[in-house]
């Protein structure tokens, strides 16, 4: 070993056992600490990152902030890392990573005029694959980090880590911990020592410390030692940077490389708290579609781009993707307010939407007499086809026996529609709810007209059990659901079947009462499912007096679909799964909702496929395609997951959801993890037991929770070429809206418009500097290809070409007619 580079540090996490203010007031009292060592130590270096902390002391202390901006210039005080905080890395999407970065980056450099250009996530549970080419292309060469600590994540501490796409960036795993106890820094560092020192390799080394988690950083005694350490060592030992470790490791030519994730760690916090994780979803797919909505009204000059606003709910999604907030990991008071920051969020977003939604809306002619307009805005580049809804009152309200039944129309034609129950619970014709099948032009408003004809009565579903099953069957799809069981035994796709009896089984594994699991990385065994309730059971859970409803029944019936409602029970939990089956196309939506009793067990979805015993288990990572372990391990993924046959003509099942991201696939079977019945922030330590046992202590996720799963299947090229488009619009859904127009003004133009079936638009916004608009694009198949793009109000019409798993951004300006490639930070 020729140095020895110690990274002075103080790792804090804002939320964890405490709430944020107690982690501002930590960074408060860190941070003046640091500076006062930076000023008394010659040599002496203090590295810290995640700009949210630097933000609390600019708002709170503003002369610490002026003097560590003073150190900065100086370089007594390193920026290290630049994102916005060390975030999960596993469950925020490619482009809330990209935010994360970008977000960081530019306070940094308008603060201190500093861009780092290592990456820094010391503590985050695992790391997707997709971070390469992210940082690749937000100016980092390297990434410090340390889990899964529990061993050698990639070939070596010291490698060269592969994206998706190719990029590279240089990568550290950190051993022994990033921090210190107060005054045992000499300690680590002698131990280090006598390990490393005469190792033979000419290469430098690198170590952390300083008192850690709630902060506290470098302590006078420890300097004192490390300073003897180093007059005294016959080993270089310096205090360093991130940045000064992995300039001298690049000069090494032999490191190994590894193309592939740095998972599994901590698997029970891809499920713990998942409400956390359904609205931070909810936040995500709701702020980039605020976004694509804003953009095309204010580049045609429809409204002013209201960046600030956006700011402070881009600043909500940045806090809750915090590596103990996503993850579950945190007290209940944390999650409270964790909840209440998103929900801040989606308020924000919902105002916005209005906002953009009312002046795309010019333009619209008004209404005709007798009829009830719906306008549908699809965010989206291409044609979206789906089943839409909307809600609406009647000019009066109807107090006879008759059926005021809506119809949809379309330019003076009829389309595919029928009435199902609306929200409301007022039993009386008033209140309409309308559901339609539909294709909508590509990032446009979308004009629809409902008409009322009065039928005697409300049609009534024809669809009804025969010999034990409810059989639904469409040109495309035909389901089988056993009304013994509540459950699909089923599905033929095409003429093809998918799936094997007993789909949708709610399957109870045995767990813990530890939210990360840190002791495994699987659930096992199975202990109970959930079964079919008795009609007593199921007309008393349903809250009806007057009849007996079986547990299983049809409850929509029309031209859409068929709805079909099956109400299980394990012990004290209950089940409603609802089926959505389609008259066209072969995508079924599940939605579930539970009422879950259990603790130290956790509920699965149990989907069995028909695919043969070859087969991948895959998944949405950021910005990637990730394998997934096939042997029962617990598995982290995005917005969906599929079994595939590997053959080109083979088969698939994709699974598409809404804020799950914890699963397995062993045995070619889907199960997605809905939640858990673990404990709030406890893990084990040594022989004691995880809880105290002298008291009641509440437990996460015990109540009401819902979930909505789409499942499709088909042919493996196919499938997997659609399903990224299909998960995007299912999460950024066109957005309807009963809403009469004046007709005044002009129908805007599309905002973004793109030819070809496989590229995704996953930004379109304003440029951070205000100046122009950002279009980003990205290849999710694997498969290289070209991309025609089209933004018709500035008459640009541009070919863009794009390799497997690549990310592509561009820059143009109101002005301007071409687009400008740039980088994610949008820099030329």
């Amino acid at each position: 070993m020729k140095k020895l580079h110690l990274i002075s540090n103080a790792h804090l996490d804002p939320v964890w056992q405490w709430e944020w203010e107690e982690g501002a007031a930590a960074a408060v009292s860190t941070f003046r600490a640091a500076a006062s060592f930076c000023r008394e130590y010659d040599g002496y270096v203090f590295n810290h990152n995640e700009a949210l902390l630097y933000k609390w002391i600019e708002e709170y202390e503003p002369s610490l902030f002026a003097e560590i901006q003073s150190l900065v210039r100086l370089g007594k005080w390193h920026i290290m890392g630049g994102w916005y905080l060390q975030p999960d890395c596993n469950m925020p999407s490619g482009e809330s990573l990209v935010r994360q970065i970008l977000l960081g980056r530019q306070y940094f450099k308008e603060k201190f005029g500093q861009a780092p250009t290592t990456s820094i996530n010391f503590d985050s549970f695992g790391h997707s694959r997709g971070l390469v080419q992210i940082m690749r292309k937000s100016g980092f060469d390297s990434y410090l980090f340390m889990r899964p600590e529990q061993k050698t994540a990639g070939p070596a501490d010291d490698f060269i880590w592969v994206g998706f796409d190719g990029s590279e960036v240089h990568a550290h795993q950190i051993a022994d911990g990033y921090n210190t106890l107060i005054g045992q820094a000499h300690k680590k560092i002698g131990k280090w020592l006598e390990k490393y020192a005469d190792d033979g390799e000419d290469r430098p080394r690198l170590l952390l410390w300083g008192v850690g988690n709630h902060g506290g950083g470098p302590s006078r005694l420890d300097l004192d030692r490390i300073g003897e350490m180093m007059a005294s060592s016959p080993v270089e030992i310096v205090h360093s940077t991130p940045e000064a470790y992995f300039a001298e490791l690049r000069e090494a030519t032999d490191l190994p490389r590894h193309a592939d994730d740095l998972n599994p760690r901590f698997v029970g916090c891809y499920t713990s708290m998942i409400r956390i994780k359904q609205k931070h979803r909810q936040l995500e797919s709701q702020l980039f579609m605020t976004e694509k909505m804003l953009a095309a009204a204010a580049i045609q000059g429809l409204l002013a781009y209201p960046a600030r606003e956006l700011g402070e709910a881009f600043h909500d999604l940045m806090v809750a993707e915090f590596h103990d907030i996503l993850p579950g990991s945190s007290i209940q008071p944390a999650e409270e307010a964790s909840l209440r920051l998103m929900d801040h969020g989606l308020e924000i977003a919902s105002r916005l939407r209005a906002r953009a939604f009312f002046a795309l809306a010019a333009g619209q002619p008004q209404a005709a007499t007798g009829e009830y307009p719906i306008l549908v805005y699809n965010p989206h580049p291409h044609p979206v086809r789906g089943i839409f809804a909307c809600e609406f009152m009647l000019e009066d309200q109807n107090w006879t026996e008759e059926f005021s039944m809506p119809l949809v129309y379309r330019d003076g034609a009829q389309v595919p529609s029928q009435p199902e129950k609306e929200q409301s619970a007022l039993n009386l014709d008033w209140r309409k709810r309308v559901v339609f099948e539909a294709e909508l032009a590509p990032s446009s408003m979308n004009r629809f007209d409902c008409r009322i004809v009065k039928l005697p009565q409300k049609p009534k579903a024809y669809l009804a059990e025969r010999d034990g099953a409810i059989r639904f069957e469409s040109p495309s799809l035909q389901i089988e659901i056993n009304t013994r069981t509540g459950l699909i035994d089923s599905y033929v796709a095409e003429g093809e079947s998918y799936l094997r009896p007993g789909a949708f089984l709610p399957v109870v594994v045995a767990d813990n009462e530890d939210p990360w699991r840190m002791d495994t990385d699987r659930f096992e065994p199975v202990v109970g499912q959930f079964e079919l309730m008795s009609p007593a059971r199921s007309t008393a859970f349903s809250g009806v007096k007057d009849e007996v409803l079986p547990a299983v029944r049809v409850i929509e019936d029309g031209d859409v679909r068929t709805v079909v409602e099956a109400l299980l029970a394990y012990g004290d939990s209950a089940a409603v799964l609802t089926y959505l089956l389609p008259k066209q196309g072969t995508e079924i939506e599940v939605q579930v909702r539970l009422y879950w009793q259990e603790k130290d067990k956790l509920l699965k979805l149990s989907i069995p496929t028909a695919l043969g015993d070859d087969h991948e288990y895959l998944g949405q990572t950021a910005y990637g395609v990730q394998r997934l372990p096939q042997n029962g391990d617990e598995a982290v993924a995005q917005k969906w997951t599929a079994i595939a046959e590997p053959a080109a003509d083979g088969r698939a099942v994709t699974l598409i959801n809404d804020g799950v991201y914890g699963s397995d696939g062993a045995g070619g079977t889907l199960r997605p993890t809905l939640l858990r019945g673990a404990a709030y922030c406890a893990h084990p330590i040594g022989e004691r037991p995880i809880l105290p046992q002298d008291r009641f202590l509440p437990r996460i996720d015990q109540g009401e929770r819902t979930y909505t799963f789409w499942l499709n299947a088909g042919k493996r090229e196919s499938r997997l070429a659609a399903i990224e488009r299909e998960a995007l619009v299912l999460h950024e859904r066109p957005y309807a809206l009963s809403f009469f127009p004046s007709g005044a003004g002009e129908l805007p133009s599309p905002g973004v418009a793109l030819e070809g079936d496989r590229a995704v638009l996953t930004a379109f916004k304003q440029a951070e500097d205000g100046d122009g608009y950002i279009v980003r694009l990205f290849e999710p198949t694997g498969a290289p290809g070209s991309v025609l793009v089209r933004i018709p109000s500035l008459g640009i019409a541009e070919r863009v070409e794009l390799g497997a798993f690549e990310i592509k951004t561009f820059r143009t300006d109101a002005a301007g007619s071409v687009l400008r490639a740039c980088t994610l930070m949008e820099k030329d």
